[in-house]
């Protein structure tokens, strides 16, 4: 039986995975009618999006020690705040017009998403600990229900011509409510040095935890897979405008698909997972992905491009969480382990974009996109690095799938840590 407490406590991760969500979407499908107001080219909206890079490089690297010396709340509630702020920021920015302004938004958005959800990660396998259940997958998909919500309602105001300024002003009041309602019951403490080591948790150096040849096989995959999540969260409105002439309503609409095939496959994961295995489950998204990518990139027919951009998104879908529960599982120091793999996510997810950006300036966005098509087929056969355990198996899965490695590597299971 779960506490009422801890209930509560996952109810409230959900809100803060669905909090960004809302906030990313609602930015990604106002970007053509941004990038008009700016009057930039689509290079130079890729130096707009740096700002999210340089953001999201300060968040992630802050993001760790913050945790080890406040704890999870306070880093929760501080991304949640800076991603509020980046709301009114890059809505004030696009009314001006001014593309620093837009820029300073993202970098708060950034900084705000780098720190916090590295903290939610952590926060969300602390819960799996007490729980005995899975419960990543599911905060993941969460983000991804946001980004259909928030895409919907971008996707209308696209169509009515609502401004972006009020549009995404509105989001940030939602925020600011689901932040006050939410945060209380969030507890103190959690993910701090100290109750790590209360813990029993062993604490090496982080160098260590990068010499590691599977962990970084991990990160390989979760690189691949956050590039192709970021690609689309960024550029898949523009892709289908400028690549597959589509309106802007229209192209946002594509995006929406993206988001549910995302929401659809992370809501499902803990099926495959517990029946197939990590290993399958991520070669079948890289698959998946690759087979998406290549439709949207050669394909000159804008139904069979939108129509590939499910395949795309289910494809995306299980490579974050998954990977970060291969990463609790791959040996002693869980957290460093899921810090990192998190890390490169994140950076792959917030910086790789912005670098496509200048691809298409020259290419176009559907050649900019063979990048992103290059490593999720890399993935394909990095795959078996994630192992074969389900996450459910930690708390007590069939004994045939528990795996023979090392002491430190099944206690690092038994805490949950995923």
């Amino acid at each position: 039986m779960i506490d009422r407490a801890v209930r509560r406590r996952r109810q409230a991760l959900y809100l803060f995975f669905f909090l960004p969500g809302i906030s990313m979407s609602s930015w990604v499908t106002r970007t053509p009618d941004v990038r008009d107001q700016l009057d930039v080219s689509t290079g130079q909206m890729g130096l707009v999006l740096f700002g999210l890079s340089v953001g999201s490089m300060g968040g992630i690297l802050c993001s760790g020690r913050l945790v080890s010396k406040f704890g999870t709340r306070p880093v929760i509630a501080l991304g949640t705040l800076l991603i509020i702020a980046s709301m009114a920021v890059i809505g004030g920015g696009s009314s001006v017009p001014s593309a620093p302004m837009v820029a300073a938004g993202l970098c708060l958005f950034g900084a705000g998403m780098g720190a916090g959800e590295v903290a939610v990660n952590v926060d969300g396998a602390d819960v799996e600990r007490l729980t005995g259940t899975t419960v990543l997958p599911t905060l993941h998909g969460c983000f991804s229900l946001g980004t259909v919500i928030g895409g919907l309602a971008g996707m209308v105001a696209t169509a009515v011509g609502f401004p972006v300024m009020w549009h995404l002003v509105a989001v940030a009041a939602v925020s600011a409510g689901i932040l006050v309602y939410a945060l209380r019951a969030v507890p103190a403490g959690i993910g701090t040095s100290d109750t790590l080591r209360a813990a029993g948790t062993a604490q090496h150096t982080g160098p260590a935890v990068w010499k590691d040849r599977k962990l970084l096989l991990i990160g390989g995959i979760v690189l691949a897979m956050a590039l192709a999540e970021g690609a689309a969260n960024d550029w898949l409105p523009l892709l289908m405008v400028d690549g597959h002439g589509l309106d802007a309503a229209l192209g946002s609409l594509v995006f929406v698909g993206f988001a549910a095939a995302m929401t659809v496959g992370r809501f499902s994961g803990t099926f495959f997972l517990n029946r197939f295995g990590r290993a399958a489950v991520v070669r079948a998204s890289a698959v998946s992905g690759a087979i998406g990518l290549v439709l949207v990139i050669f394909s000159d027919s804008a139904v069979v491009a939108a129509a590939a951009v499910l395949f795309w998104g289910l494809g995306a879908s299980l490579g974050f969480p998954v990977a970060l529960s291969a990463a609790g599982d791959s040996g002693p120091d869980q957290t460093a382990r899921v810090s990192l793999v998190a890390t490169i996510g994140y950076v792959a997810f917030l910086v790789g974009p912005p670098a496509l950006g200048f691809l298409g300036d020259h290419y176009g966005l559907r050649s900019a996109m063979v990048v992103v098509l290059v490593f999720v087929a890399a993935a394909i056969g990095i795959a078996p690095a994630a192992g074969t355990r389900a996450p459910a198996v930690a708390h007590g899965g069939s004994p045939k799938d528990t795996p023979t490695s090392s002491p430190d590597a099944s206690t690092s299971a038994d805490r949950g840590l995923q």
